[in-house]
């Protein structure tokens, strides 16, 4: 699935109108969705409570104090991938404080080509990021599934005094002769002996 075909939702964290007015341009393709502006940390932060956003764009400094912490923790909030742009003379010293923590970052002044590639390096880690949120969410359904199955297997053992090998094998068998999932069965066994 190629970039194009993916939406992403924005918060971009500026104090600076001419950063806003020079960005919005590059978010406001067709992959770019929903693009919300905040020009302080607590501004931010509240929205960051009220929904999640796929990329977290901050544009150092802020008000307040540089935004370095509040990258982190805004990285550090399940899928969302967060650019961090530092003044060109700190930047060493702020990518040696942020990269261990998943932020990428960018010198400034910086140009509008650079920004579009970020952009496009931080589509390619969110969709990984995605990946791997599926992935785990498979293996977390295929554990609840053999956690059902046990319970029923168990619920068999003792309610029909059936052997472990017997109860499982009652499960599969009617699972098949059914033409559902060992999942369903299992759910439909813990009803009728729970």
């Amino acid at each position: 699935m190629g970039l194009e075909e993916r939406v992403y939702s924005v918060l971009v964290v500026s104090t600076s109108e001419k950063f806003n007015s020079a960005l919005l341009p590059l978010l406001s393709e067709v992959s770019f969705s929903s693009v919300h502006f905040a020009s302080g940390i607590s501004a931010a932060q509240r929205m960051l409570t009220d929904r999640s956003f796929d990329f977290v764009i901050v544009n150092s400094p802020l008000r307040e104090d540089p935004g370095v912490r509040f990258a982190i923790d805004a990285c550090s909030a399940g899928g969302t991938v967060v650019l961090l742009l530092v003044k060109s003379e700190v930047h060493p010293e702020t990518f040696d404080r942020v990269w261990a923590h998943g932020v990428f970052t960018l010198a400034k002044p910086t140009s509008l080509s650079s920004l579009a590639q970020a952009l496009r390096w931080m589509a390619s880690a969110r969709e990984r990021l995605r990946r791997a949120d599926q992935k785990t969410l498979s293996i977390e359904e295929k554990m609840e599934e053999i956690r059902l199955v046990n319970r029923a297997k168990w619920l068999l053992i003792s309610q029909l005094n059936m052997t472990e090998p017997d109860a499982h094998h009652y499960l599969e068998k009617q699972a098949m002769d059914q033409c559902i999932s060992k999942r369903q069965m299992a759910e439909n066994i813990i009803g009728t002996y729970s």
